[in-house]
């Protein structure tokens, strides 16, 4: 499968990735905790069959500690021992906030779960980076972007 078109080939691309990686670096200074942030990048990506950004936040992940038990175990994340409660609350809000069109939206239970772990300042930040995740994932699928040679820090 080769990539449908390189955006950052165009003029627009580039603008528009900037903006996006903005938006991600706004999450990233927040007090939303770092794993949490790629968890939730993880999970929607796997959701999304977004390769490009599996390939990014799994090797990312790793590279800043994650253990390599807890990223193989992200997509059974409720038949596992290895997530926090708060981690649970913010993958159930990432899946429910992914898969809009397949169900009523995000629930009132999963919303209040994630309120019992994270202040307003960490929702924002929470739901934000779903936001985000979610709009490169649609970028990166919808053009084929391909994962496999991404390298930590590749990208600043």
């Amino acid at each position: 499968m080769q990539p449908r078109l390189n955006p950052y080939g165009t003029a627009l691309g580039p603008k528009f990735v900037k903006h996006i990686v903005s938006a991600n670096r706004v999450v990233a200074d927040s007090t939303l905790p770092a794993a949490t942030q790629e968890l939730v990048k993880i999970r929607a990506s796997q959701i999304n069959g977004c390769g490009g950004c599996l390939d990014m936040h799994t090797k990312d992940a790793a590279h800043a500690g994650e253990t390599a038990v807890r990223l193989n175990l992200v997509a059974a994340w409720r038949e596992t021992t290895v997530f926090t409660d708060a981690e649970r609350a913010a993958l159930e809000l990432t899946e429910q906030g992914t898969r809009l069109a397949d169900s009523a939206g995000v629930t009132d239970e999963a919303w209040a779960d994630a309120a019992k772990h994270y202040d307003a300042e960490q929702l924002t930040a929470l739901v934000s980076q779903i936001a985000v995740i979610n709009a490169f994932n649609r970028l990166n699928a919808i053009t084929r972007q391909r994962g496999g040679d991404y390298q930590p820090g590749q990208f600043g």
